[in-house]
């Protein structure tokens, strides 16, 4: 069994801390190529939700993603039937990431000085692709 909210929240997560450390700096395709990606996974939120919340129908949910991030319609047809079999998979992403960054901003205020994000990482990482509630209590329960 996956654990795609946490594991996809971990890869947002890391392109987060990647900008934090400056990686991206000198890097203007990289960091264009950052933002497309940004852009598309955005524009599925509002698919997998407007298919499931609102009743988008397939053709729309595609016109939508095509216009919205100017990709090619096979290649979004694709992602769209994905997210018409999985409710919420594409927004679990998202999810995801939001936790791992309120995980680390409880960790650092408990911790203060103490705090290591290296540490963090391994913390978070090491326990395996679990449930958001169970690498919440993991952070929690960790010591530095």
């Amino acid at each position: 069994m996956g654990f795609s909210a946490n594991t996809e929240g971990w890869a947002l997560y890391a392109e987060q801390v990647a900008m934090e450390m400056g990686l991206y700096e000198g890097d203007d395709l990289g960091l264009l190529g950052m933002y497309q990606a940004r852009l598309f996974r955005a524009g599925r939120c509002v698919v997998d939700t407007g298919i499931h919340t609102k009743g988008w129908s397939r053709e729309k949910a595609i016109a939508y993603m095509v216009e919205t991030g100017g990709e090619p319609e096979g290649r979004i047809t694709s992602e769209i039937e994905r997210y018409c079999a999985r409710p919420g998979q594409a927004c679990s992403y998202k999810v995801g990431h939001t936790v791992w960054v309120r995980a680390r901003e409880r960790a650092r205020q408990r911790l203060g000085a103490k705090f290591d994000i290296r540490r963090f990482h391994d913390a978070g990482l090491l326990v395996g692709p679990v449930p958001l509630t169970v690498l919440d209590r993991v952070i929690d329960a960790w010591q530095g």
